[in-house]
């Protein structure tokens, strides 16, 4: 008789195997890609929903008069100039040889400066729309920004279902609950495809809140660059980065998404790649077995609540004359 027939329940017996080189080869990508993702989309699971909301609550209340325009538009005239005098001695600097540490955060003042020169001008024309069509301009700015707090508003209940899913389901043991899997059953048993797309636009949503992530962090941190997306105003190395970012992330989010989503996913190709495989490689399993990116992405989820909180409803301060480090 096979030894396997008599052996008692709490016998254990582990072997060593061999794995594929693409399969390790996508666990090396997992790892890059899942710190990127713990922290980027950590932060963008917040900042994104909140950011939405947070916008409607500093919105233009109404037009304002010709004269503070006037002001405004003078002001914003200075700013532009300044930082186009700041970029040219940039310039110059680069030409010379001289790029150095102090140089790149130069750089990144003048791109920072920048943008926010543009947010500002884009604000001052949604207070003071012109032309014929003003009224219908100033009717779709009001239009905009309701959507703005509906998007919001839906995607803090999706950020909020994340967490909560992250938390009864991942990091205790075991589960509380399965969660968010026994709702995309439960969608597909009304129409066979309905939790199919459901478990496709929680998986979107996380690329989302990285990018969302990754442009917060660039304006508040000197190392990372500046890389904002814009409706027909994304510049080509900003839309490389951000394709990039998502690319490298993408498997992090996919690894994330059969963990996470086991009991829904179970038996596929990718729950026993990155389910079974990568948990089981030597020196990475570790950090799968103690739910270190999982941790990573609540914790800092949490700490950008608590800053949007006790900053976020706050208007951003009148831009002072712009300062190079000499």
């Amino acid at each position: 008789m096979c030894d396997a027939y008599i052996a008692g329940e709490s016998s254990e017996a582990k072997w060593t195997m061999r794995t594929t080189f693409p399969e390790y080869v996508v666990a090396l990508a997992t790892i890059v890609g899942s710190v990127l993702f713990s922290i980027f989309g950590g932060v963008g699971i917040t900042c994104l929903p909140l950011g939405l909301i947070f916008s409607f609550l500093r919105r233009p209340k109404a037009i304002i008069t010709r004269a503070h325009y006037i002001k405004e538009a003078t002001e914003l005239g200075k700013r532009a100039k300044e930082v186009k005098e700041a970029a040219a001695a940039l310039q110059r600097e680069e030409r010379s040889g001289s790029k150095g540490r102090k140089w790149r955060k130069n750089v990144k003042a003048v791109e920072k400066e920048l943008l926010f020169l543009e947010e500002d001008v884009k604000a001052l024309e949604e207070m003071y729309p012109q032309g014929e069509k003003a009224e219908a301009s100033w009717a779709l700015t009001v239009l905009g920004y309701l959507g703005r707090l509906i998007l919001g508003i839906f995607g803090f209940i999706v950020s909020v279902a994340w967490v909560a899913h992250i938390v009864l389901y991942m990091l205790i043991n075991p589960p509380v609950s399965p969660f968010l899997n026994e709702v995309f059953i439960k969608l597909d048993s009304v129409w066979g495809l309905l939790g199919t797309v459901a478990f496709a636009f929680f998986c979107f949503y996380l690329l989302l809140a990285v990018i969302a992530g990754a442009m917060v962090l660039g304006l508040r941190l000197v190392f990372i660059t500046i890389h904002p997306m814009k409706w027909g105003g994304t510049l080509m190395n900003s839309f490389l980065f951000n394709v990039g970012l998502i690319l490298l992330c993408s498997i992090s989010v996919i690894q994330f998404c059969s963990t996470a989503f086991a009991v829904y996913a179970q038996a596929t190709a990718a729950q026993e790649i990155f389910g079974h495989t990568l948990e089981s490689l030597r020196g990475i399993k570790y950090l799968y077995k103690y739910n270190v990116f999982q941790i990573v992405f609540i914790v800092l989820a949490g700490l950008t609540l608590i800053y949007y909180l006790a900053f976020g409803w706050k208007k951003r301060k009148p831009r002072g004359r712009l300062q190079l480090t000499s």
